[in-house]
């Protein structure tokens, strides 16, 4: 078997990695870039909740601080990330320490408020989030009009 650097072609590299492990020949596995890789996919899954996170809480904004722009498709949005947030944390359900961990939801909040600022041309979102989590996530719940 050639063997492919981990820094040349990261695709190759993991196919082979694949193939070693199959066949047992560990010791020749490159166990240092197995290890980042490891740590990478947990991090990749963090993201990927802080995404939908941002995204439905910057929804949640545009709800409460532009009544008169509601619609549909605000609704589906909102109700589509919900449901993709739940199905992640059913299928990684270490992640719920995520929306616990106080620092994590600021920066989560911080680009929500960015991204609806961006999006209304608004800069009078609050500092900090006044929901909670569970609200956030609850089916259902929407925040009250702001006037």
């Amino acid at each position: 078997m050639t063997t492919t650097r981990y820094e040349t072609d990261i695709v190759a590299w993991a196919n082979e990695q694949a193939q070693l492990v199959r066949a047992g020949q560990f010791e020749l596995l490159d166990l240092e870039h197995i290890a980042e890789e490891i740590e990478d996919v947990g991090k990749s899954e963090q993201r990927e909740l802080a995404s939908r996170m941002t995204l439905l809480i910057a929804h949640l904004l545009k709800w409460q601080f532009q009544p008169e722009r509601r619609g549909r498709s605000w609704q589906l949005t909102i109700r589509n990330q919900r449901k993709a947030i739940q199905l992640h944390l059913k299928q990684v359900p270490s992640l719920k320490s995520k929306l616990n961990d106080v620092e994590w939801m600021e920066i989560v909040w911080g680009d929500a408020v960015y991204q609806a600022s961006i999006e209304t041309g608004l800069d009078n979102f609050p500092e900090a989030c006044p929901w909670s989590v569970n609200d956030i996530l609850i089916d259902g719940w929407m925040p009250i009009a702001s006037n």
